[in-house]
């Protein structure tokens, strides 16, 4: 399968799984950032390391669609007042701003929970202990050891600036923007690629693997996002430009600067690129993600 093709099969099934019901709203406000146009990375990731470990595609579809959920939960929440307060996603109004925010609360409070209810039912074949196995995965990223902590963190982490920047020689603040990248990003990816795997039944050895690997690609694409979010566009992200550095966010363009983070960047897709080659991981799809996010 290519690229564009698990991207149309995977916006195929999130329709599917998600009928608007009684009450309208709640299903309307869910259905509509979780169906925004978007590279649905975390989806794809999860098919393709099932392909990639020998197993069917087809029997991560489920999980994949609910990572999407779950991942659709996080920007609601992210981009609510209370939290960055963001008016636009992905080129369109953010959820609050069409349906209230009241209503976008509740929409990713209840993805939280119809996501793994996806999973449940739609997976029945793949048999109690696999399913086991693909819940404490997906609870360990979604709650308070996961996104949630990154989130948490990431907030807390305004208190370090000083008018917009950050002392570099304060020895926390890697560690702590590690933290970040690690839980806001990488854990959903790690969750999609290890799901995928157990859906494979992939061994322990090649679960550290590609749990290296989405480690690694994780904070390689917040990098990227934190280098775009100063130097790109509104039409070519889809959301308000800058707006990380004007609230005195910690990122890794504050911390180190561009030419720094541009060197680190390269530096990380480079390590993927050596993880594949020496595992002997054959995959177009990850290496076409890996060039895509790589910044000249």
């Amino acid at each position: 399968m290519k690229m564009n093709e698990y991207i149309e099969l995977i916006d195929k099934k999130l329709d599917a799984y998600m009928p608007v019901c009684y009450p309208q709203k709640i299903f309307k406000s869910m259905k509509y950032t979780v169906t925004l146009p978007g590279k649905r990375l975390r989806p794809v990731m999860c098919l393709e390391a099932c392909r990639m470990f020998g197993g069917n595609y087809e029997d991560a579809i489920p999980t994949a669609c609910a990572i999407e959920m779950l991942h659709a939960q996080t920007l609601i929440h992210d981009d609510l007042p209370c939290m960055d307060n963001d008016m636009y996603r992905r080129g369109r109004l953010t959820n609050h701003m069409v349906f209230g925010e009241a209503h976008a609360v509740l929409a990713g409070d209840a993805l939280l929970t119809f996501a793994p209810q996806t999973i449940l039912k739609h997976s029945k074949h793949l048999g109690a202990e696999k399913l086991i196995k693909i819940m404490e995965e997906y609870f360990q990223a979604a709650g308070a050891y996961g996104v949630i902590a990154g989130q948490v963190v990431d907030i807390e982490s305004e208190k370090f600036s000083q008018a917009g920047s950050f002392d570099t020689d304060d020895e926390q603040l890697p560690g702590i923007l590690e933290y970040i990248h690690t839980h806001k990003t990488a854990d959903l990816f790690k969750l999609a690629l290890r799901t995928g795997a157990i859906i494979a039944d992939a061994t322990d050895e090649q679960l550290e693997q590609i749990t290296e690997f989405g480690q690694k690609l994780g904070v390689a694409f917040q990098i990227a996002d934190d280098i775009l979010d100063e130097t790109s566009t509104f039409e070519e992200m889809g959301k308000t430009i800058g707006k990380d550095k004007e609230e005195g966010k910690l990122t890794y363009t504050s911390l180190y600067g561009l030419k720094k983070s541009k060197e680190d960047l390269s530096k990380l897709i480079d390590e993927c690129f050596e993880i594949l080659s020496i595992n002997n991981l054959k995959s177009e799809v990850f290496e076409q993600i890996l060039n895509k996010i790589r910044i000249n």
